[in-house]
């Protein structure tokens, strides 16, 4: 009757996207890059980084956090005196007869299943968080991108994750975080209702 907590720690962490990134930067440091000319007109960009980087990003990965932090505490609370109850009744156990065991064992295991239901309930709820989260950043984002893009004379726009090697100064990234960081530092949601349900609540800029 353990109640696992993975699925909602692994919320906590799913809208940060830096692990992927930092995987990027290590193999790239550790391989001498294949260098070569720049090539006209070819621009790359890495959304995970622009993500990873830009402070609203940063806002938004601290905040999904927070609720994420919430959301295990209602669950550490709902289920501490159940555990409490598990405990009173190992104790016990060996001085019940057969059908008192059976009939406690199953009150606390639908009491455990309640709890186990819930946990995911939030899980669901941070995932949408998160994807409603990165939406609004990505609206925020495409204007800098295709200003960047076009500032550059860009006429082809790459996945800078999807490169083996070459002259990356087209890299758009850096001047995109530079230009969401002067629109946005920040915003502002809460959890989203169980999906399917309808109703969020909005995101508000700074």
């Amino acid at each position: 009757m353990r109640i696992d907590r993975t699925p909602l720690a692994l919320a906590a962490l799913v809208l940060a996207i830096v692990p992927g990134t930092a995987a990027l930067a290590q193999s790239s440091d550790t391989n001498p890059p294949l260098g070569g000319p720049v090539v006209s007109g070819v621009c790359l960009l890495s959304r995970e980084a622009i993500f990873a980087n830009a402070k609203v990003g940063k806002a938004a990965s601290a905040r999904l956090k927070q609720l994420a932090d919430q959301a295990q505490s209602e669950i550490d609370t709902e289920r501490k005196p159940i555990d409490a109850d598990v405990q009173a009744y190992r104790a016990q156990a060996a001085s019940l007869s057969a059908d008192q065991r059976q009939t406690r064992e199953q009150a606390l295991s639908q009491r455990m299943q309640k709890v186990q239901t819930d946990q995911n309930q939030r899980a669901r709820q941070l995932e949408a968080t998160r994807v409603k989260a990165m939406g609004q950043i990505a609206q925020y984002a495409q204007p800098v991108i295709t200003d960047t893009y076009r500032s550059k004379s860009c006429g082809l726009l790459l996945d800078r994750n999807a490169v083996l090697g070459g002259n990356m100064g087209n890299d758009l990234t850096p001047l995109v975080v530079q230009g969401l960081d002067a629109k946005i530092s920040t915003i502002s949601f809460n959890l989203e209702p169980v999906p399917a349900g309808g109703g969020a609540s909005g995101g508000t800029q700074q």
